[in-house]
């Protein structure tokens, strides 16, 4: 009787294994769907971890566009680029403990025709689960989670240092210019250097525009460059511009710009000659200047030239 009744409980509790990896499997290959492409979608939100969320939502939602292109493989994931979508098999789902556990994943590209394109290997993936109020959620996919939040930091990092630029050429340079309704610079940064005595050394080709705004227009009043070199310190938290060494105007313009920028004076006068290289960057940095703070506007004039839609 007891031997029966140990054969029992034993079938028992393979059935309740099965059923529990069959269930996890339906859930892995579920929140397959939500693994972020080139957007995170909007339903994402009842699929992902709290935390796993809020990150890939800071990724896509609350960071410069033009970011994406310095690492782009964390917008995709494992998708494809250029008409292929991703197809996805979960392969085995290991329980790790109670609220844990991991599905392999077997990713192939297929075409939007649902024919497989034949040049794409098979990779293979890990999704990460975790159980949350009683319900298994995606917490993380080939651990990018930490990587997205160590590019955060970076990221973060940055826009406190371009603000800083921003802030001191708005308040200190532009100040001396015709001055319209909006001042707004443009920041074509060639490099940074760090040292024991100073915070960074910010070698850039920097811009001053100031606009009026005429409808859905940003109308240019005044503008002007001013190349050079910016010592920054770092007092507690706080950051500030102590020296700004320009390039000279004139003559001794080359001069000076080889002096000042040394050995980054070649990227410089690549960025600085190339008109269309300083418009593309225009356009985008006036983009989210007026997503960032709300403005109907979408094109940008200056004087004596046709207006240019802000794409």
């Amino acid at each position: 009787m007891k031997k029966i009744m140990f054969i029992l409980c034993a079938t028992m509790m393979l059935a309740a294994c099965n059923n529990t990896e069959k269930q996890l499997r339906e859930r892995a290959a579920e929140l397959c769907k939500y693994i972020p492409d080139h957007e995170l979608l909007e339903q994402s939100k009842n699929y992902l971890t709290e935390d796993f969320y809020a990150v890939l939502d800071t990724m896509f939602n609350h960071l410069p566009s033009h970011e994406a292109m310095d690492h782009e493989w964390l917008y995709y994931f494992v998708t494809g680029n250029g008409g292929t979508i991703a197809d996805y098999e979960v392969v085995k789902v290991e329980q790790t403990d109670d609220t844990h556990a991991i599905a392999t994943i077997n990713v192939r590209q297929k075409w939007e025709d649902g024919s497989f394109d034949e040049s794409s290997d098979i990779e293979e993936h890990r999704l990460y689960m975790e159980k949350v109020d009683g319900k298994w959620l995606m917490s993380d996919f080939d651990e990018h989670k930490a990587d997205c939040i160590r590019y955060i930091e970076i990221n973060r990092q940055e826009q406190a240092l371009r603000k800083v630029i921003s802030d001191y050429l708005v308040n200190e340079i532009g100040a001396n210019y015709s001055q319209g309704e909006l001042c707004i610079p443009v920041l074509m940064m060639v490099a940074e250097e760090e040292s024991d005595s100073v915070y960074a050394n910010v070698f850039g080709d920097f811009w001053i525009f100031w606009y009026n705004i005429s409808g859905d227009t940003l109308k240019t009043v005044s503008g002007g460059n001013h190349s050079g070199c910016m010592t920054l310190l770092e007092n507690g938290n706080n950051l500030s511009v102590t020296d700004f060494e320009q390039t000279v105007d004139g003559a001794g313009n080359e001069l000076s710009a080889k002096r000042i920028f040394g050995k980054h004076y070649e990227i410089y006068q690549n960025m600085h000659s190339n008109e269309d290289v300083r418009e593309a960057v225009r356009q985008e940095q006036l983009r989210e200047y007026v997503h960032r703070h709300g403005l109907s506007i979408h094109y940008y004039q200056d004087f004596g030239w046709p207006a240019v839609k802000l794409q």
